[in-house]
């Protein structure tokens, strides 16, 4: 499902999205597309879980640019555990996991035992 900037953000805002989009800067050797778990719930990442689980860290300061403008949206990536920018252009939403306990049931049933080769197994696909 493909949604706009606005509707995303919003989306982000109370969930946990799966995304998956077309690369800004492709990466030789690596595949055009990337997939990643990604919110910008405040619930979510203002907890002490957060904190501990994901090694949330709140920005000290905005972008140098405006991402708007670029139709790009700043996400905290659970898996990389840091701030990433994607292009809405070429961006398509895999699966939704509501902002609260289910989260991180499914944090505590899936993500937490992932070893770091199956995180890039689930980036590239």
């Amino acid at each position: 499902m493909k949604l706009s900037l606005p509707n995303l953000a919003k989306l982000l805002e109370g969930n946990v999205v799966e995304l998956k989009f077309k690369r800004r800067r492709p990466v030789p050797g690596k595949p055009p597309t990337r997939r990643m778990l990604c919110t910008n719930s405040r619930v979510i990442l203002e907890s002490r879980e957060a904190r501990d689980a994901l090694k949330y860290k709140p920005t000290k300061q905005p972008p140098s640019f405006n991402p708007t403008t670029k139709n790009i949206i700043v996400v905290w990536d659970i898996l990389m555990q840091d701030y990433r920018c994607v292009t809405v252009d070429n961006c398509e939403i895999i699966s939704v996991i509501p902002g609260d306990d289910t989260f991180w049931k499914y944090y505590n049933e899936r993500l937490y035992k992932m070893t770091p080769e199956q995180k890039d197994t689930f980036m590239k696909v």
